[in-house]
């Protein structure tokens, strides 16, 4: 079994062309709204620790979501792209969306291929408090419940992470849902549950800004507990323990 780490809101940039949208925005462009802040950090650390090639996105999503599907277009631009002309559209459609996509599903499709089954880890951090409201979690584990193998994989971790790491509080399909539209659920789509697993990481961002020991914690616990799900050669391994 093959690891592919990817970290689709990595990035707050906005090219220079697109500037004038977000002029006196530059405290939205640095929150939440712009990007998974800390998310990229995590994903690096984890592709070091499984010797694979971490896929992250380059430009905002507030100017392109790259985790939307391409028919989502209420989510797919912000309302700050309410004015872009028609033509501003398909450029960061073809020159960051599908370059993006395309290079994590040709990196799925090769290993697939060569007869070995994915473990496609997509990684997220979700604000600490949204419309007023706590988030009550540390580690939010989103996946498609009807898919056996995702289930199993997203269980062994949270037992191993609850087991280690007792303080830390740990929730499945939360806060999003696993099987809404994301990049995991259109590769769903594409491939079996014999051949891919989709499994996205949701981390608190107060834990991420604080870092020190228990945040090396959890994401020691993290890679351990991968670690030993890639030990499988195939989805049915992990689904009989």
């Amino acid at each position: 079994m093959k690891c592919i780490v990817s970290c689709e809101h990595a990035s707050n940039r906005v090219p220079a062309g697109f500037f004038a949208l977000f002029e006196g925005k530059e405290k939205v462009l640095a929150s939440h709204q712009a990007y998974d802040l800390g998310a990229a950090k995590l994903a690096r650390r984890l592709a070091k620790q499984f010797h694979t090639p971490v896929h992250l996105g380059s430009i905002s999503r507030l100017l392109i979501d790259l985790n939307r599907s391409q028919s989502n277009r209420k989510s797919l631009y912000s309302i700050y792209c309410r004015k872009l002309q028609h033509s501003d559209r398909e450029l960061l459609l073809q020159k960051y969306y599908h370059p993006y996509r395309a290079k994590v599903e040709g990196a799925v499709a090769r290993v697939i291929a060569k007869g070995k089954p994915v473990l496609h880890i997509s990684v997220h951090s979700f604000a600490p408090v949204k419309g007023g409201r706590v988030r009550k979690a540390d580690i939010g584990l989103l996946y498609d419940p009807t898919r056996r193998n995702e289930k199993h994989i997203s269980g062994s971790l949270v037992q191993l992470l609850q087991e280690q790491a007792g303080s830390l509080r740990v929730r499945r399909n939360y806060p999003y849902l696993g099987k809404t539209d994301g990049f995991t659920s259109y590769l769903r789509k594409k491939y079996s549950a014999k051949l891919y697993a989709g499994i996205e990481i949701e981390i608190n961002q107060a834990l991420l800004a604080q870092g020190g020991k228990k945040y090396r914690q959890m994401t020691g616990i993290l890679a351990e507990g991968f670690r030993q799900i890639l030990q499988h050669d195939r989805f049915a391994g992990i689904a009989k323990r």
